[in-house]
């Protein structure tokens, strides 16, 4: 680029992500000026591009070498480091100006940016990006929240560097403010629970099915080819035929059993909660993460405390096999249902219009959680907006239903042998506690009347008054 041109974007932010996104959007025709607080990831990233990217020594100069309206894209780390860079930029930018959070920034924080670059005519968009490294280098979901006139501005840009589907590109106008990150953030909730069913899967199929990681492999392989069909699955089929040329044996066999986790998970399931929208699948994976991170006391627990042994099983694995196949697909679907419902619930609580077949189109390719399933998710939405739940559209409770012995008897039989199946079990008492019209809160509401007087309302008359009794007898 001559240096008398202005750049189409700037990028602030040249780690792997960044630079990869930076790297893609040159590669679609765009130029790009680049910043970075470390020389060195500056340089680097320049290097890569053979020159294509511009670097800035500073943010003026990023400013100053961008075409108007200004586009900006921050792949900073969430929190205090955006407010310090969009605090930065504030000064050196003019009305209409665009500035795009693609961090995981929490929801409202994007929601109190963006008011506040509102108030000084300038746009600001939280952008959700998903597909990991690979994904920012080649196509990526994207899922872009803020004003919708200034999302025509970088919408095209966008459409270029998104993953390209069946369905068209793996972008759309989510909807205003924090909507964007919103739905970044319930995508890794469900990306959570996805990944804690499939553990529990391998597990079981370990430790009780007997199969060793090679025979694993072709399990999952041959479930990539049908309706489980996913980027995890596929993935995990990689995984698990990785030798080790270190100790011998499998790779899978020598990673310490201590998943990390960066938050976004923990979010969806403290937002549920504030929202009222049940999300055990979810709960239950951040449970497990937090729990596999104490191995010590763990390690100390096993030695202390006994459940069944986990035994291999005398019949055909072939059988366990097929069931353990129902069991995830069936919570596969109650983790999407938990997610969409608690997506509709912000939606409606924040008025963002939000598309929920849009959102299931866009997560069909690039993202984490891509899978066949959401082509279902797609139409379902389209046909009923205003679905209230997922398993209450016939395709999917027909599934259910279908699915559903399997998913029991594979529930069952890991409790039986003393084997972990916290999501797995959680989406199935979901899905038993969804389907039955009198739970057992009726105790529980009687309870708080007696100890608090908390009132109840009764069953022939559910909308009427709330009453007091006083249920304990007491001697005088």
């Amino acid at each position: 680029m001559a240096t008398e041109e202005k750049a189409q974007l700037g990028m602030v932010g040249l780690g792997v992500m960044g630079r990869n996104l930076a790297l893609n959007v040159l590669d679609h025709g765009y130029t790009v000026m680049g910043y970075n607080r470390s020389p060195e990831s500056l340089a680097r990233a320049v290097k890569e591009s053979g020159g294509r990217l511009v670097g800035a020594g500073s943010l003026a100069e990023l400013v100053n070498g961008l075409e108007r309206p200004r586009q900006i894209m921050l792949m900073v780390k969430a929190g205090d480091p955006v407010d310090a860079v969009m605090g930065q930029l504030e000064p050196l930018l003019e009305s209409g100006d665009i500035v795009i959070d693609g961090g995981n920034s929490w929801y409202l924080d994007t929601r109190r940016r963006e008011k506040q670059y509102a108030e000084q005519g300038l746009r600001l968009f939280g952008v959700g990006v998903s597909g990991g490294e690979e994904g920012a280098r080649y196509g990526p979901s994207i899922m872009p929240g803020g004003d919708r006139e200034a999302y025509k501005s970088i919408q095209p840009m966008f459409e270029s560097i998104a993953a390209q589907t069946d369905s068209g590109p793996c972008v759309t106008y989510v909807g205003p403010d924090g909507a964007g990150h919103f739905v970044k953030m319930v995508h890794n909730g469900i990306e959570y629970a996805d990944m804690q069913f499939i553990a529990e899967v391998y597990d079981l199929l370990r430790r009780v099915g007997g199969l060793d990681p090679e025979a694993l492999a072709e399990v999952f392989g041959r479930w990539n080819r049908g309706p489980l069909e996913s980027f995890l699955i596929e993935i995990t089929a990689e995984i698990l035929t990785v030798r080790d040329e270190k100790a011998g044996g499998f790779l899978i066999d020598q990673v310490l059993d201590k998943a990390g986790q960066k938050g976004t998970g923990r979010w969806t399931v403290q937002v549920a909660l504030e929202l009222g929208v049940p999300v055990p699948s979810i709960a239950a994976a951040i449970d497990a993460r937090v729990l596999s991170s104490r191995k010590e006391t763990r390690r100390a627990a096993s030695g202390i405390l006994r459940g069944p042994e986990a035994s291999l099983l005398d019949s055909d694995s072939r059988e366990t096999v097929g069931k353990a196949h129902d069991a995830l697909h069936a919570a596969k679907i109650v983790a999407y249902a938990q997610g969409m419902d608690l997506i509709g619930a912000a939606s409606e609580e924040y008025d963002w219009s939000i598309d929920l077949s849009e959102i299931a189109r866009i997560w069909k390719g690039g993202c984490i959680i891509r899978a066949r399933l959401l082509d279902s998710i797609m139409r379902t939405y389209a046909r009923r907006r205003d679905l209230p739940n997922l398993l209450l559209d016939e395709e999917f409770s027909d599934t259910i239903h279908s699915l559903q012995p399997g998913w029991r008897e594979v529930v069952g039989l890991a409790q039986r042998h003393g084997v972990p199946v916290a999501g797995l079990a959680s989406s199935l008492a979901y899905f038993d506690s969804y389907r039955t019209e009198d739970l057992p809160q009726n105790l529980t509401q009687a309870q708080r009347d007696a100890f608090g007087a908390h009132t109840y309302q009764r069953k022939d008359d559910p909308e009427g008054e709330f009453v007091h009794t006083e249920w304990l007898k007491r001697s005088p």
